[in-house]
């Protein structure tokens, strides 16, 4: 029987800066509430004593190296240590993205814009987790956790001076990873950059430059989490993403940091849509999507502003109540996704796992990477997918059936 976790529900918007006004009608308390689930915090862990790693702030403002707010940015480094302890896994944290000034604005007054207001200490479960019986292949790796204050993941390059925004992300990744390989990571002899949600996107833009960090002897491979946004339209025919995404990317200057093997034929907006890249990728790539990812279904296919008459406000909280002419459409969103990743997959270097659940971000929080109880496939849990493909024990291309046939999802519902 599907398991079903019943959360607090706020506006999405509130994330994506979608609907401004609304976003700034609500508190960074409701904020975390939406963000604990939406972007990977472990608050449902299993584990009574998660292991809770402290912030280092990096020390790279004389590059410019900052958040929104001007403030330094940080990540959460716990090391590794026997067989794992020349190995590396860098986690791109998620977070939605800001899209016009008022956005950006307000961002910088939470921990998605400002590292005096990100948690001190942060759980290290899931894939983060230090212990071999909740995270078999990666638990005594070096471990790091980036933090995400710049709204573009990591790929912007600008400012607003009348506004005081800096938008840094490209320089905030570039001051982060000179800090990690002088703590040890250019010694690695293996390295995965993994990323949720927004961070999922930016591990998919920044995969082949982390490939090229490391000498060709390092085995190196990217993971993306619930980042494979596309580029549909909404219930209203509307492009609610799209609209989105060329906010962010005029508005941060993120042009000149994004692939050129996209740039060179697409314009920029369309290179920050993962359907556009992960072809011409060099570096292996594994991506883990909810098929019906909760996150594109309330902010990207079925927002408030693409629904005035309420049609979908039920369906949007909760699958159970989606009618079946909703069912369809939510079944044409998965089919889209399955055609994105068709040729993609065709590659052996490659792996998938796209579950038929209502999910969002499942490698951070320990029920749904590994638990007794986890989503699998074929009886493979996401852990030992993603496992089987780094280390070449198997090729891992995972495909559910269609809703509703899938019994082992952890499903959100929404209230």
């Amino acid at each position: 029987m599907e398991k079903l976790l019943v959360v607090g529900f706020v506006v999405a918007g509130i994330i994506l800066g979608t609907q401004a006004n609304e976003y700034l009608d609500f508190n960074v308390t409701e904020i975390d509430r939406i963000e604990e689930l939406e972007f990977g915090f472990s608050k449902y862990s299993s584990n009574l004593n998660p292991l809770m790693v402290g912030l280092t702030l990096i020390r790279g403002a004389d590059s410019g190296a900052v958040c929104l707010d001007g403030t330094l940015p940080g990540y959460h480094l716990h090391r590794g240590h026997g067989s794992g302890a020349n190995s590396w896994l860098i986690q791109l944290e998620g977070g939605g993205w800001c899209n016009n000034i008022r956005t950006c604005v307000y961002r910088k007054t939470t921990r998605r814009g400002s590292s005096n207001y990100m948690e001190k200490q942060l759980q290290f479960t899931g894939i983060l987790s230090d212990k071999a019986q909740e995270n078999p292949d990666f638990f005594n790796w070096n471990r790091v956790k980036l933090r995400y204050c710049d709204g573009a993941s990591f790929s912007g390059d600008g400012q607003n001076q009348a506004a005081q925004l800096q938008f840094r992300g490209e320089r905030i990744w570039r001051a982060a990873i000179d800090d990690l390989k002088a703590n040890g990571m250019r010694y690695a002899n293996q390295a995965l950059l993994s990323g949720c949600s927004a961070g999922g996107l930016a591990a998919i833009l920044r995969c082949d430059e982390f490939r090229n960090l490391f000498p060709g002897s390092t085995k190196v491979k990217c993971l993306s989490d619930a980042g494979l946004f596309l580029d549909t339209a909404d219930v209203s025919g509307g492009r609610t993403i799209r609209n989105l995404y060329n906010g962010v990317v005029e508005l941060q200057s993120v042009k000149n940091n994004l692939p050129r093997i996209c740039t060179n034929h697409l314009d920029p907006t369309s290179c920050f849509f993962p359907q556009n890249l992960i072809s011409q990728m060099k570096t292996p790539l594994f991506i883990v999507n909810a098929a019906y990812d909760t996150w594109q279904i309330q902010s990207s296919i079925a927002p408030t502003s693409a629904d005035p008459s309420g049609f979908w406000h039920d369906c949007r909280l909760n699958h159970g109540k989606c009618t079946p002419a909703q069912l369809r459409f939510l079944q044409g969103f998965r089919d889209q996704m399955l055609r994105v990743v068709r040729g993609f997959s065709m590659s052996r270097q490659n792996g998938l796992f796209i579950n038929s659940c209502f999910a969002h971000c499942q490698t951070e929080r320990q029920d749904t990477w590994f638990a007794d109880d986890s989503p699998v496939i074929r009886k493979k849990a996401v852990a030992i997918a993603v496992g089987d493909w780094y280390f070449d024990r198997a090729e891992v291309k995972l495909v559910d059936c269609p809703y509703p046939c899938d019994k082992s999802c952890h499903n959100l519902v929404f209230r």
